[in-house]
């Protein structure tokens, strides 16, 4: 494809817009400047995952808490971290000590010119009840890491979906648990 071909927008609505590119069309979503994805491992070695309804699907679908980044009015330069902070407690209700950024990417290059950047969330401490803002209704879970994928098995079993991301960031979640074993030791000793 031409990386010249002019890019229209064919459809407009209130979040996205559908835009053709020579014979290709794709969603843009408009006011925000990202998307987080957050790793929340606590300090005993669990993935803190949500589950919620996902229209689009017509599933209720086990996913990373995660969020945009921008979309509040007044807040479209908020930094990426900073909307992670934010979206895990909202989501969770896990305050995190320390967020590290990971990896950023296309979310689905194919259908979208979305990208999501994955921080690793440590030192948890529970502060609220999560659960998403009013118009949300999430569940939280806290699965213990080696036991994560006899527990998505289970969920798929019960008919809910898994977003592949969950899979994708499952090797940082192990190495913070590793992490976090060595330096509750060396606290002991």
């Amino acid at each position: 494809m031409d990386r010249s071909t002019e890019k229209k927008v064919v459809w407009t609505g209130r979040h996205l817009d559908l835009v053709v590119r020579g014979r290709w069309e794709y969603v843009e979503r408009k006011n925000i400047t990202g998307i987080v994805g957050i790793v929340p491992v606590t300090d005993d070695g669990k993935l803190i995952l949500i589950e919620q309804y996902r229209p689009p699907v017509d599933s209720r679908v086990i996913e990373l808490p995660a969020g945009l980044v921008g979309d509040i009015p007044g807040q479209a330069d908020e930094a990426f971290e900073t909307a992670a902070r934010r979206e895990l407690i909202e989501e969770t209700g896990y305050q995190a000590g320390r967020m590290r950024r990971l990896f950023s990417g296309p979310i689905s290059a194919g259908i979208s010119n979305e990208q999501i950047t994955f921080f690793l969330a440590t030192d948890l401490k529970k502060i609220a009840p999560g659960g998403g803002d009013d118009s949300e209704e999430i569940t939280v879970h806290e699965v213990p890491l080696d036991e994560i994928p006899t527990w998505l098995l289970d969920r798929q079993e019960q008919g809910l979906l898994i977003d592949l991301k969950v899979y994708s960031v499952l090797p940082f979640g192990a190495v913070n648990l590793f992490a976090c074993r060595n330096e509750t030791r060396r606290r002991m000793t």
